[in-house]
């Protein structure tokens, strides 16, 4: 297929909170970009719902916007793709919402930091079925075959009634398209399936955890296809509600950090990929490296073979809450509300100023874990604490722990490098994105914390971007990494301070400690 300069594609991205759509030219330059509030559901300790309903509204919303913003023509978008949170969308047999909780619209998926499913997965792990291999020995309950598993046991009325259940990016595809095929990214990262010749869906395993029978009842495919692929035209559903038409293609999408990772790493992964982890960090914080050689390290999820791109195999550690856990920090403390209407900002100006002086803390640290750790430690049973607190003006004392947090984010970061590169890595670059790209203490923490080099991306959406190659790479004969190579937007690097070193190796001993 081939594309003008007239052309254009859109990427979507669905965060936890909001639904995002980015308009792209054929260089990866974005031209405009919309998004719309979706909404979380809480209806237990440790559950989190979300509705397709309201999602599907979002995008729409999100794309026409964008593409009127932008002032092109509707015909002009010829391609659109997503990235998405590894969430469960659980549809009945008329693919109608199945509805988990109470409300209107219904909520039908289980988002991906629900934890309603730890029994499930610890389950799974006891097995040490060869899944495992590909997941570093542990199973989440972040991932879809536990979530399916506690479904089954504990609403059985459910469960009997699911006609599709599938990750929240399969499922936008599905919904374009009426495709029931799945993206590799999703169905290797989250459901145990094997893409390597031979391999596939496990049936001991199922087996061995009475699942057997959900490869009919969720709909799965046999086949993966990969990341970037044509998977159909816009049905004309579709393309009323998106504003777009049916000659505009929906192309194989992947997990939102998977997005991130592929818009600031995908250039580089020819030059020294063992020495490189994209960090895309938000709410949450998930690393991903890729090369062509299967490692297998404990702790980190992975190998995945094409998950990222074709000819590369991906290890993705992870932390639960990190952006997530500034916001409790700040909502946690009544001096939080001393801060302004950006806590965060101003947090960072006066941290960074205090580095001046050396460590703003020393005694103080956080072991930041609150719902468990996901990477290198896996496991969901851990929980946060704070140390060495005095009776100090309760603002100076808060402004002293979000510090003593900010640096345990990076230690986990730390710890989880630590753990790659004694198993066939050799990480001293990494490619950030994500929210924690915008703030100046954090990207700094990044580089002094970690002693590697941070590079930062020029383009103002990394995620966005990463779907918008996904989008544009059956242009390229379904190559992304031809497509990443050719983007316009560059980059700058930011070096460690070798004079911050001695103080950040003796905050990480401490944090280790903790543990």
């Amino acid at each position: 297929m081939n594309m003008s300069v007239q052309d254009y594609v859109v990427g979507i991205d669905i965060g936890t909170g909001s639904a995002r759509a980015g308009v792209f030219d054929r260089k990866g330059n974005l031209l405009a970009e919309a998004k719309k509030a979706i909404a979380i559901n809480r209806p237990q300790t440790h559950f989190v719902e979300q509705s397709t309903t309201d999602i599907w509204d979002a995008i729409c919303h999100s794309v026409r916007k964008a593409v009127k913003d932008a002032g092109i023509p509707t015909a002009s978008v010829k391609s659109i793709s997503v990235s998405a949170t590894c969430s469960l969308v659980l549809l009945d047999k008329t693919h109608a919402p199945l509805r988990l909780s109470e409300g209107d619209p219904a909520w039908n998926i289980i988002v991906w930091m629900d934890h309603r499913a730890t029994a499930e997965a610890a389950e799974c792990t006891a097995t040490g079925a060869a899944p495992l291999a590909n997941l570093g020995g542990v199973m989440s309950p972040e991932m879809e075959m536990p979530k399916l598993m506690w479904l089954k046991r504990h609403r059985p009325d459910l469960y009997a009634n699911v006609g599709y259940a599938g990750d929240l990016g399969d499922w936008v595809g599905f919904k374009c398209t009426g495709s029931l095929d799945r993206s590799v990214c999703m169905l290797a990262c989250k459901w145990t399936y094997d893409p390597r010749p031979g391999f596939g869906w496990d049936k001991d395993f199922l087996a061995q955890v009475d699942m057997l029978d959900v490869l009919k009842t969720a709909a799965l495919p046999q086949e993966a296809l990969p990341v970037g692929a044509t998977l159909g035209n816009l049905t004309v559903e579709a393309a009323n509600d998106l504003g777009l038409n049916t000659d505009c293609i929906f192309a194989v999408g992947m997990i939102d950090a998977y997005a991130g990772a592929l818009g600031t790493l995908g250039r580089s992964l020819t030059d020294r990929p063992e020495q490189r982890l994209a960090l895309i960090a938000g709410t949450s914080t998930c690393h991903i490296a890729a090369q062509p050689m299967r490692r297998e390290v404990p702790g980190i999820w992975g190998p995945y073979p094409g998950a990222l791109c074709d000819g590369y195999v991906a290890n993705e550690g992870g932390q639960s809450v990190t952006g997530a856990l500034l916001d409790h920090i700040v909502a946690l403390f009544s001096a939080g509300r001393d801060f302004g209407d950006d806590p965060h900002g101003a947090l960072s100006a006066i941290l960074l100023e205090r580095l001046e002086n050396g460590d703003p803390a020393p005694d103080i640290h956080v072991l930041p874990d609150f719902i468990g750790n996901r990477s290198p430690i896996a496991d969901p049973d851990l929980r946060g604490k704070i140390t060495g607190l005095t009776l100090e003006d309760p603002r100076e004392n808060f402004i002293k722990i979000y510090w003593a947090t900010a640096t345990a984010l990076i230690y986990g970061t730390r710890m989880i490098i630590e753990r790659m590169n004694a198993n066939g890595y050799a990480i001293d670059t990494l490619h950030l994105s994500g929210g924690h790209n915008k703030s100046p203490l954090l990207r700094k923490l990044y580089a002094d914390g970690t002693g590697c080099k941070v590079v930062l991306s020029e383009a103002p959406e990394p995620v966005l971007l990463g779907a918008a190659v996904s989008a544009l790479a059956p242009f390229a004969d379904g190559d992304v990494l031809a497509v990443a190579n050719a983007l316009e937007p560059g980059e700058t690097v930011l070096s460690p301070d070798p004079t911050s070193k001695a103080m950040h190796d003796k905050r990480y001993e401490a944090f280790l400690a903790l543990y």
